[in-house]
């Protein structure tokens, strides 16, 4: 047992719901905006993890203005139907209170847009405001616009001087290398977007098959 970890920092996409259908339809739709068809929502999972603008620029060559329209057509359509389109993975509420139990803070650090983060906490599936202590997530001005930025920003919020009591907890690179970056540990969980190979090459430190594998390592 890691007695060392007073805060677990959770991703939210891939990590606590399942979100691909909400995120890949969306991107989908923002695509269309540019005359970009793509049929096989498979093809746009790589949306789920990093932050849009960069999604939309490094896969379909958008530029920066480009990349920002994207957003916003994207973000029209999230709002009025693909935040509905995703569900708590099964056994998370369970989890997260076992994990509250045991003492821990729990935090979101996610590349959500903040008031996408907290309408999915707050509003969407309310369970989730009885369990986790605080949201972290970009801001609308791009201050916050990588993981690690997120990070950053929530060892900040909470005053936190040694990163080693934090443990990041995400299903793809982006959330190790941000981890990584703030001098976290991480832990990649296979229940989501990424395989094992991703989390391995990025460093996590460890990997968890789901939610029980994860109360072992903590």
């Amino acid at each position: 047992m890691n007695k060392h970890y007073s805060t677990l920092f959770f991703d939210l996409d891939g990590t606590l719901v399942n979100s691909g259908e909400g995120i890949t339809r969306c991107a989908q739709h923002a695509l269309r905006h540019f005359g970009i068809e793509v049929d096989d929502l498979n093809e746009l999972r790589p949306f789920v993890g990093p932050p849009l603008e960069d999604s939309f620029k490094d896969f379909y060559g958008l530029s920066t203005e480009q990349a920002h329209e994207a957003v916003e057509v994207y973000r029209q359509r999230y709002f009025s139907k693909g935040v509905y389109e995703q569900s708590p993975y099964p056994g998370v509420f369970e989890f997260l209170a076992e994990v509250k139990r045991r003492g821990y803070t729990v935090a979101i650090a996610t590349s959500k847009i903040e008031k996408m983060a907290n309408f999915v906490v707050e509003r969407l599936f309310p369970e989730f405001s009885q369990l986790i202590d605080h949201v972290f997530a970009r801001d609308d001005e791009g201050v916050r616009h990588s993981k690690a930025d997120v990070i950053r920003y929530g060892l900040a919020t909470l005053g936190i001087a040694d990163a080693k009591e934090v443990l990041m907890i995400g299903d793809r690179k982006f959330d190790i290398a941000g981890a990584k970056a703030c001098g976290l540990d991480s832990l990649g969980l296979l229940l989501g977007f990424g395989d094992e190979d991703e989390l391995r090459r990025a460093g996590a430190d460890y990997i968890c098959q789901d939610y029980e594998d994860i109360l072992k390592v903590i």
